[in-house]
């Protein structure tokens, strides 16, 4: 379940020609289950109609016009305090400088002087005004208080020109938004969690590569559940055809080899390592320099064994006095829990997710996993058919209960 499902999300829109992709958001965020209340500024207005808002998120969108009825006196202290969230998007440079200086001239200005919920901000505006001195000081003076920024990106302006000043698209906003309540709601909040994803890929020549049919969907899962956690997430990945989560800082390798000294040059740092990709275990002991021709005949391959890079995290483990946890994964397609309990004691896990891909409903390139977890106290936890972010769901709060 998405940490907005049920959370009060008010969206703050204002005076931009990006005033109608905060329709989109909007929905994207009423999708995700959160509750919506929007508020438009007068500038807004010109762009786009409250009544868009209202049909997508099917709840009320207030204007001005409501700062001076009946209970003006108290809508804006009553959207500010109900509010888990606040995202302006889009965020002009002169709401910006209304936001930094204090002025609360509009119902959506009020009410962010008036709310205690984090504040989230997509700015939008041409590239020159993005980058003019008083924009940047305004920018700073917000972020010292706490307030997140969401791009913005580079791209076509309204102007005509190109530069940095596009409002970052919707679904980065909505992915932020995740980040922004899970440091502020999270059990991960200021945790450092490294996760890797996917499987390698092991050269043969410049053109083949051993690999194997991992797509890396539970790996980036995972990383997503942690980051609506709190947690700060480095993702360490072999290319995929997937994106990586809003928020995670990715890194991506190919080899093992790569994957070890990126795991090792992040977990010292770390608080947690979660191994969830499919490395090889076996890799060329001589990578042709050329392509391999075929009318040279069928080549004869050795090969040798891949690092281990759990076992190589356990060997350093009693250096590495952050590292309160790892957790690793063992697919395999016979002696499941046999083979897993002994990846367990070898590589010094705290507990391993023992997956059976031998099941057609679970394992690589689908949607749904069958683990059970082994823990290094001998408890044993078997999980029914999931889908990923489900069992990412349980692995990341077994994993907060350790941390904690």
């Amino acid at each position: 379940m998405s940490i907005l499902t049920g959370k009060r999300i008010l969206l703050g829109i204002t005076g931009s020609i990006a005033a109608y992709k905060g329709a989109d958001l909007a929905s994207k965020l009423t999708q995700a289950g959160a509750l919506v209340d929007t508020i438009l500024s007068p500038g807004a207005e010109k762009f786009i109609s409250p009544l868009t808002f209202q049909s997508v998120t099917g709840r009320k969108a207030f204007t001005d016009a409501e700062l001076w009825g009946g209970e003006a006196h108290v809508l804006h202290i009553g959207l500010g305090h109900s509010a888990d969230l606040l995202i302006i998007a889009p965020g002009t440079a002169n709401t910006l400088a209304k936001l930094a200086n204090g002025q609360a001239d509009t119902l959506l200005t009020i009410t962010a002087l008036a709310t205690e919920c984090p504040i989230l901000i997509a700015p939008a505006m041409d590239g020159g005004m993005y980058a003019h001195p008083a924009t940047q000081r305004n920018l700073r003076t917000l972020a010292e208080r706490g307030v997140s920024f969401v791009g913005p990106v580079t791209g076509h302006l309204a102007s005509g020109l190109i530069g940095v000043g596009r409002m970052a698209d919707p679904h980065e906003i909505a992915g932020m938004a995740k980040v922004v309540l899970g440091r502020s709601l999270g059990r991960l909040h200021g945790k450092q969690i490294v996760i890797t994803a996917g499987g390698s890929q092991e050269p043969i020549d410049p053109v083949r590569v051993i690999t194997n049919h991992s797509s890396g969907k539970q790996g980036y899962a995972l990383a997503q559940a942690a980051l609506e956690l709190g947690a700060e997430v480095t993702l360490i990945s072999h290319p995929t055809a997937l994106s990586a989560p809003v928020g995670a800082q990715l890194v991506m390798v190919n080899t093992v080899a790569e994957m070890l000294a990126a795991v090792l040059s992040t977990v010292e740092q770390a608080d947690a390592l979660i191994m969830a990709a499919a490395v090889a275990d076996f890799r060329v002991k001589k990578v042709a320099e050329n392509k391999l021709k075929k009318q040279d005949g069928i080549p004869q391959i050795e090969l040798e064994a891949a690092p281990d890079i759990l076992a190589t995290v356990a060997r350093h483990r009693s250096s590495l006095t952050r590292l309160k946890a790892v957790v690793g994964f063992a697919a395999e397609s016979r002696d499941l829990l046999e083979n897993a309990q002994a990846k367990l004691f070898s590589k010094k896990l705290d507990f391993i997710a023992a997956n059976d891909i031998s099941a057609q409903d679970a394992g690589f390139a689908v949607e749904t996993n069958r683990i059970t977890l082994l823990f290094a106290d001998g408890k044993r936890e078997i999980l029914p058919l999931l889908t990923k972010n489900e069992v990412a769901d349980i692995i990341l709060a077994r994993l907060a209960a350790i941390l904690e």
